[in-house]
């Protein structure tokens, strides 16, 4: 069991604004480059005379990668960024922008939201942590999302198990709030980013890892 303290001062953090930036940067243009490239790729198809034939298959390429786009778009607005002018964010919509960007994985998402809305901060964390309780299901599993008031605050839990349930060294790295030495930057940035939004809004991150069982806990003040 690890426990991000957040003692840290925030002008000591391991990693400067700009440098976050364009990592985040780069994570979003690779989530990007696939649906986009299939949405050229049809687009292509269409207009290749010899390949008339695959019209009705390049139009539901065209569809699915479109829709797919669009539930990353929507996703990385609130995940990542301050885009929106939304000050507060229903459990039902959060859950719409997560389901959006897991549907179609081995996992299955279990959502049991006991608070009716959230705030900026504490959606931002919510969506992040959801995201990479599925993503520590590569095989597949179940994965459990609660979140619950306590006394001022709220508590966000991700419960992932399954027979492969893991987190990868960059993202056991990423939310320790330490800096990546070695590995995949694009699997730490996004643990890292839940760790930090948590740390700026005076929370804490709890982290469990145990063979077919991960547990992330965030707390956070309102």
């Amino acid at each position: 069991m690890t426990d991000a303290a957040f003692d840290t001062p925030l002008d000591s953090l391991p990693m400067d604004g700009p440098e976050l930036a364009s990592l985040i940067a780069a994570k979003l243009c690779h989530d990007f480059i696939s649906p986009s490239g299939a949405i050229v790729s049809g687009l292509d198809l269409l207009n290749d005379p010899t390949a008339q034939d695959m019209r009705d298959d390049a139009i539901s390429l065209i569809t699915d990668s479109a829709k797919k786009m669009v539930a990353l778009v929507q996703f990385c607005r609130v995940a990542f960024g301050a885009a929106t002018t939304a000050e507060r964010f229903t459990g039902e919509e959060l859950k719409t922008l997560v389901d959006g960007v897991t549907h179609g994985g081995r996992a299955t998402l279990d959502w049991r939201l006991e608070v009716a809305d959230f705030s900026k901060p504490q959606a931002r964390a919510l969506v992040n942590l959801a995201y990479l309780t599925v993503a520590a299901l590569p095989m597949g599993g179940q994965a459990v999302v609660t979140a619950r008031t306590q006394g001022a605050g709220i508590v966000l839990e991700g419960l992932a198990e399954g027979a492969r349930a893991r987190l990868k060294p960059e993202a056991a790295t990423g939310l320790a709030g330490q800096r990546l030495t070695e590995g995949l930057a694009g699997q730490w940035v996004q643990p890292y980013w839940l760790w930090l939004t948590i740390r700026q809004a005076h929370g804490t991150l709890n982290v469990e890892a145990a063979e077919g069982r991960v547990v992330l806990t965030g707390t956070i003040p309102s």
